[in-house]
């Protein structure tokens, strides 16, 4: 059966091109699913509905408002953040305080002074940088007792005579060699890394406590310290005073460890907050050995404990006189030999000098 039989009029010619082209393309944009992007759909079906069916089935168990909660809802209360005070070091002495002995460790001896700082504020700038160097490369992840400890040993320095009389000249200190240094990293590289700002902060916090008087006392008089990790050949010479975070404190024998020996006033003078300059040819450092820079001082002691009273009596050196006053007499001319001697003092002055209780 063909066209022309249904419809009459119209003959069998073949469709229009256009027309045929867009059928063709209609047919196109229709593409049919094979058999499997139908299973697949229908899994993705599945999976959506497992997930979303429970959670609409106690949606109606879902509150509206915290006033529809059958519990009333607290507010959380905000975090605590611990915030840095110099008064929260373990035994502070401030120099304020009465009596600076109170404060006695066992082993480590009694607490140091206070630091006095008389300089100039570029000497106050400059300490405060040295101070916060030490304290962030040797202990800059140590809790906050290893990091005053540290402040403090430094400080100890500065007031023995045995070391430089600033901090920065201690904590440089043999700095102008490759090897020798006090501190290691002033030696060892660790000024080329650059400080995080967290930990420089948290440093700079404890040496600006440490300057302004705060003593950290369960250190004692220690002057030198180091890492558990290793054992130098003086730690058995020294007197152990504690353990805190990863350093072992020491203070010296005799003498040399007494709190009278930790006399020196802070007088400033801050050299630059920098590394000595590396000499060419470097004497050997005569601080290398701690023993031998405590013997060194217990033996200048008898001179510098030397009595300061009066002169010893001498004999007056014989007076030269010319040829004429030696033929007089000499020395005799100028004696007063004709002073009236003897008798009692009179009555009239016996009572002078003394407090009369009645007039």
């Amino acid at each position: 059966m063909t066209i022309s039989d249904s419809f009459p009029g119209f003959d069998d010619e073949p469709l229009p091109r256009a027309f045929h082209a867009r059928s063709t393309r209609s047919a196109r944009a229709r593409p049919v699913l094979s058999r499997p992007d139908h299973r697949l759909r229908k899994r993705y079906a599945a999976l959506l509905a497992a997930v979303l069916l429970p959670a609409i089935a106690s949606a109606a168990e879902w509150p509206t408002a915290p006033e529809a909660s059958a519990t009333p809802v607290t507010a959380q209360p905000a975090i605590q953040r611990a915030t840095y005070t110099p008064s929260a070091w373990s035994q502070p002495i401030h120099s304020d305080a009465d009596d600076h002995s109170a404060a006695v460790d066992a082993i480590g001896g009694p607490a140091a002074e206070p630091f006095r700082s008389t300089g100039s504020e570029i000497d106050r700038a400059r300490a405060e940088q040295c101070l916060t160097m030490a304290i962030y490369y040797e202990a800059a992840t140590q809790p906050d007792d290893g990091q005053r400890a540290v402040a403090q040993v430094v400080l100890n320095r500065v007031a023995h005579p045995a070391f430089p009389h600033t901090v920065c000249g201690v904590v440089f200190q043999g700095s102008e060699r490759s090897t020798g240094c006090q501190f290691s990293f002033a030696c060892d590289g660790s000024l080329a890394r650059r400080p995080m700002a967290f930990w420089w902060d948290r440093a700079r916090r404890v040496a600006r406590a440490a300057l302004a008087g705060f003593v950290y006392a369960p250190v004692g008089l220690a002057t030198h310290y180091h890492t558990l990790q290793v054992h130098p050949a003086w730690e058995n010479s020294l007197i152990p005073v504690t353990v805190i975070g990863a350093h072992r404190f020491y203070r010296w024998p005799g003498a040399a460890g007494q709190k009278a020996a930790f006399q020196v006033a802070y007088l400033g003078g801050e050299p630059a907050a920098a590394p000595n300059p590396r000499a060419l040819n470097p004497a050997a450092p005569s601080y290398a050995d701690p023993v031998a820079l405590a013997r060194a001082y217990d033996a200048s002691l008898p001179a510098q404990a030397a009595p300061r009273g009066p002169p010893a009596a001498r004999a007056p050196a014989a007076t030269a006189y010319a040829a004429d006053i030696q033929a007089r007499g000499g020395d005799a001319l100028f004696h007063a030999n004709n002073l009236p001697s003897g008798g009692e003092p009179s009555t009239l002055l016996e009572r002078s000098g003394l407090w009369l209780q009645r007039p």
